[in-house]
């Protein structure tokens, strides 16, 4: 499917691209020849195939979740600059 000029500019205002005579052109095959490329993946039979949202099987790569004693409040406060109380001071962000 060859793009002509009228609609490679209609894209690019769609992206909010301003392009050049010479992109304009260029733009036009490399635009023409993706859209040959998803014409051919059109013929392809898929009628056998399962639809799936993903190719290969998802897996965390996060560690699980587990409940753990907490440090004991004087070595967290241990280095803090400021203190009050069991709670870290610090100076005020808003007014």
């Amino acid at each position: 499917m060859k793009l002509s000029r009228e609609d490679v500019l209609h894209i690019a205002r769609l992206a909010r691209v301003a392009l050049t005579e010479a992109e304009v052109a260029r733009m036009s095959d490399q635009l023409s020849n993706l859209l040959e490329h998803f014409e051919v993946l059109q013929k392809v039979d898929t009628s056998g195939v399962e639809p799936t949202a993903q190719s290969v099987a998802l897996q965390s790569v996060m560690r699980e979740d587990v409940v753990a004693p907490s440090l004991p409040t004087e070595d967290v406060l241990a280095n803090a600059p400021r203190r009050e109380g069991d709670m870290f001071r610090v100076r005020a962000v808003l007014e």
